[in-house]
């Protein structure tokens, strides 16, 4: 089964995803560790196309969740400006604290905490298609 929400491309619709997740997420029983690392990576995304993808008008983000084959599938559309963020290079951490740089991990994180990332464009949309493994995860239920 998939669930899906849109939204529109502000900072406070960013709670409206948080509740759609955490109603989503929690159906299939997934450990409170999980979870939050899950809900970070999608809320990094959203938080950045609110912020880059639309610089001359508001926009909307659209998200979907399923499962299938042992995974959590997450795609996230907006219809801004094209940007693959797989071409973001890998952050300074070191660099960063030392300047005392806040932000700019969103991306670095999602990579990291996700066993899948993948961009395309299509139709005039940016699509990213993020997925965590099941296996890896104390799971029970489907969405």
């Amino acid at each position: 089964m998939e669930k899906s929400l849109t939204v529109k491309s502000q900072l406070r619709e960013i709670e409206k995803v948080r509740s759609f997740l955490e109603k989503t997420l929690k159906a299939i029983n997934l450990s409170e560790e999980a979870y939050y690392l899950i809900e970070l990576s999608i809320l990094e995304m959203c938080i950045n196309i609110v912020r880059y993808a639309y610089p001359e008008e508001e926009g909307e983000i659209s998200l979907k969740v399923w499962n299938q084959d042992k995974k959590i599938f997450f795609e996230i559309r907006d219809w801004g400006i094209p940007f693959d963020p797989r071409e973001s290079p890998e952050p300074d951490i070191q660099e960063m604290v030392n300047q005392g740089q806040t932000g700019g991990l969103g991306i670095f994180l999602s990579r990291q905490l996700m066993n899948g990332f993948e961009y395309r464009r299509e139709d005039d949309q940016n699509i990213l298609l993020l997925y965590k493994s099941i296996e890896e995860m104390d799971v029970s239920g489907s969405i």
